[in-house]
């Protein structure tokens, strides 16, 4: 059995149908992370009960009972989510031994619905990163080359899909974190609208930007998954009671009196490669229906500086609770230092340099004398590219858009210069400060025999429209059936 070619209906189909045992399913999947996972280092924790879980499904299955919508899929969880009894790390020598009480409320709705969690993906540390360089677990690689980064931060679980030892995964995104890795590694990426899926259990690093998606090989998969996890959750404060649709039951490639919006500000200097790209999903999505409008948001142009204070600031706030005495790494000897000593210490050796980097950057735009000049004038910023896609939307039903300046780049080729690394965002960080659902969905493969994709952003709580534009692409170009050699 091939069960790393199949997607979610046909696991859950066979396995219904006794085709195969969920049992058989986690061994088949434990066997290739075994076989692969030292190439790509993707999985940074098996679940120890990945095969008690399995026996329980199977056991359910025989009494007749019900199966949940993702029952029998395989998924790896990045590293960000807590889970009851299983290491969450955040990939941080600050909680290395960290061993959760609860589980998050994404993960927990997922296991309610038959998913199997086969154990904790990759992701830069405290998913500060755009190449999951920054893990304290060593860096994960892409599978179409293993030279390359998988994309940041949550790169682990775009590589275990990319590589079969996994079917689905959740990742988060807070600037681009979901879809870059995705574009990289030739997937399905949905970010979600800010507020649809509970913050609750995901260790945070910027509060008002971070948000947990799929990621998938397939559109009606990311559609499936997302439903799953989706809605008000009385633990998070920040969910909407929005209701949640059935977006995988209506999904369709049917575009007709669809309007595309093409803004100006992202296709200036496009690398020739990726404005190839973009003309090919420009013509897909036309034989579908879609008619083109240019949009202009010369505000665009500031996303990066406006989204690196408020991350920054919010990371400065949300990890100095990492002190040693209440949470997180205590440094040996730091017990007999002084109290500002003994703060240094271990933050020092507990965070790694890009988050070091990030709090700092961050305490600084939040210092005295600083506020206002940044951090305030970055809020009101955000709040003006807010009120211009509401305005920008009146004219089209989403927006096609490039993911990231180039395919996967060399490991080791940006990680020393931060500004550059921080270009790699160019194009995502604009859904996460204004709260868009966008999409990422693989087209091409380049010269190099690595992947290329595009970004569809659509209004609040308008997945819908994002899921029947990607399907649309997915259809025509039918992505998914590539593969990575020798995975």
């Amino acid at each position: 059995m091939s069960l790393h070619l199949m997607d979610f209906f046909e696991i859950r189909n066979g396995l219904v149908s006794k085709e195969f045992r969920a049992r058989e399913i986690v061994s088949y999947f434990l066997k290739r992370i075994e076989d692969h996972n030292d190439q790509i280092n993707a999985v940074v924790t098996i679940n120890e009960n990945a095969l008690r879980q399995a026996d329980q499904l199977d056991l359910r299955l025989a009494r007749g009972e019900r199966l949940g919508p993702l029952a029998g899929v395989p998924f790896v969880i990045k590293d960000i989510f807590c889970t009851e009894g299983l290491r969450t790390t955040a990939c941080s020598k600050m909680l290395h031994n960290f061993v959760p009480h609860y589980t998050a409320t994404a993960v927990h709705r997922l296991i309610s619905a038959g998913a199997l969690v086969l154990g904790k993906s990759s992701c830069d540390e405290f998913a500060m990163g755009s190449s999951n360089e920054t893990s304290c677990f060593g860096i994960c690689r892409n599978p179409w080359d293993l030279s390359r980064v998988p994309g940041g931060s949550s790169g682990g679980s775009a590589s275990a899909i990319a590589a079969g030892i996994a079917l689905g995964s959740l990742g988060t995104d807070t600037g681009g974190s979901i879809r870059q890795p995705a574009h990289f590694c030739g997937l399905v990426g949905m970010k979600p609208t800010y507020g649809r899926v509970s913050r609750f259990g995901m260790i945070a690093y910027a509060s008002s930007l971070d948000q947990g998606g799929p990621m998938t090989k397939r559109v009606h998969d990311s559609a499936l998954t997302l439903e799953t996890i989706a809605g008000f959750d009385s633990s998070d404060s920040t969910t909407s009671k929005q209701s949640v649709p059935r977006w995988s039951a209506s999904i369709s490639s049917d575009l007709r009196s669809t309007k595309v919006g093409i803004l100006k500000e992202f296709f200036e200097d496009l690398d020739p490669e990726t404005a190839e790209t973009i003309e090919i999903a420009k013509k897909v999505l036309q034989e579908a229906g879609a008619q083109f409008v240019e949009v202009s948001l010369p505000l665009v142009k500031k996303t990066i500086p406006i989204y690196y204070i408020v991350a920054t600031s919010e990371a400065s706030s949300n990890l100095a609770r990492y002190d040693g005495i209440r949470f997180g790494f205590r440094a040996q000897g730091a017990d007999e230092l002084n109290i500002e000593d003994f703060y240094i210490r271990n933050r020092t050796l507990g965070f790694g340099s890009e988050v070091r980097r990030r709090i700092m950057l961050g305490t600084f735009a939040l210092s005295s004398g600083y506020y206002n000049a940044y951090y305030e004038k970055a809020c009101r910023l955000r709040r003006l590219l807010q009120e211009q896609f509401r305005e920008l939307f009146c004219r089209c039903e989403f927006v096609l858009a490039p993911v990231s300046p180039t395919a996967a780049f060399q490991i080791g080729q940006k990680i020393q210069d931060p500004l550059e690394m921080y270009q790699n965002d160019l194009f995502t960080t604009v859904s996460n400060l204004v709260g868009l659902p966008a999409i990422t969905v693989p087209v091409k493969l380049n010269q190099y025999g690595l992947p290329l994709g595009v970004q569809l952003i659509g209004p609040h709580f308008e997945e819908k429209r994002l899921f029947d534009g990607g399907f649309a692409i997915e259809e025509k170009i039918q992505f998914y059936k590539s593969r990575p050699n020798g995975f």
